[in-house]
């Protein structure tokens, strides 16, 4: 509705919205997140954790009111998928963005459970913010270097492990798992810095999402396989976002039954974790095909 002011205004203006929605739900789920603090009672943690996700909800709504307020957005959306908003789901996405977060909880917001996503580490001590996204039992993720593991091997596997833990608290309530699997955002410079095989694409991080769906086990119906585009914005999306500048967005959505081949022990397994590396190195193939021909 306002992307004919121009930019200057604009920017702004979404700064301000995008905070003033994000502080006020970091404040109010903040304050049941206390409360998950103060009183560690399984029953009452449960209608707590219910609440921080109607709050949570509000601000995917929130969100959504900015893109649509700001941008003048064509959809071109190809999707395959018939989901069940009562369900357990795992999402796997691409990840070009900032604005990823806000146009992937757009698209599911009415038809999946509210979204978890897996956190770098860092953001658990920015104020409000790191205490909201604790009480919405979100993964808080730590990435070592390599250099970091051959000095500590200790710490080999313990992302792994928190990726567990994490998701095992969402058995009692129906729920949706993010996890941009590359671990970083794609830029050509990353790509060429990590030596990525793909062109679009940096090369996915198989471990947390393989724990994370053996933590669920049976409860996880499907994966929901995202790949994004901002064919006419693709140096700066977030930037364009607001600054009414988001023009045009592509989405590919399928759906991909969970079977044993995404289902084991991948850190004591070690033919099904060359056989899910395997299946997931086919999926980024693919979507770097998608991305390729678009």
């Amino acid at each position: 509705m306002l992307s004919f002011l121009p930019g200057f205004i604009l920017l702004p203006l979404s700064i301000a919205l995008v905070i003033l929605n994000t502080a006020l739900v970091s404040f109010l789920i903040g304050i049941q997140a206390l409360l998950k603090l103060l009183i560690p009672v399984a029953v009452i943690n449960h209608y707590l954790t219910r609440g921080c996700n109607f709050i949570m909800y509000g601000w995917l709504c929130g969100n959504a009111l900015m893109l649509r307020l700001v941008n003048k957005v064509e959809w071109e959306v190809h999707d395959s998928t018939n989901l069940n908003r009562q369900g357990w789901h795992m999402v796997i996405c691409n990840h070009q963005s900032w604005a990823d977060i806000v146009l992937v909880g757009d698209i599911f917001r009415k038809r999946l459970p509210v979204p978890k996503f897996f956190l770098k580490h860092d953001l658990l001590y920015v104020p409000f913010v790191g205490l909201a996204c604790w009480g919405l039992d979100m993964p808080f993720m730590r990435r070592y270097t390599r250099q970091q593991l051959l000095k500590n091997p200790e710490l080999r596997g313990k992302d792994v492990a928190t990726a567990r833990e994490a998701c095992a608290k969402f058995r009692t309530i129906p729920t949706t798992v993010i996890n941009f699997v590359e671990g970083s955002r794609f830029t050509p410079a990353k790509r060429e810095e990590t030596k990525s095989p793909y062109q679009h694409l940096l090369t996915p991080k198989p471990a947390g999402l393989a724990m994370a769906i053996n933590a669920l086990g049976e409860q996880f119906e499907k994966i929901v396989n995202v790949t994004l585009a901002y064919p006419d914005n693709q140096e700066r999306p977030f930037y364009d976002m607001l600054t009414g500048r988001l023009t045009r967005v592509q989405v590919w959505i399928e759906e991909i039954p969970v079977t044993a081949v995404q289902r084991g022990d991948y850190l004591k397994d070690k033919p099904f974790k060359r056989g899910f590396q395997q299946w997931l190195t086919g999926v980024w193939q693919r979507k770097d095909q998608q991305l390729n021909e678009r």
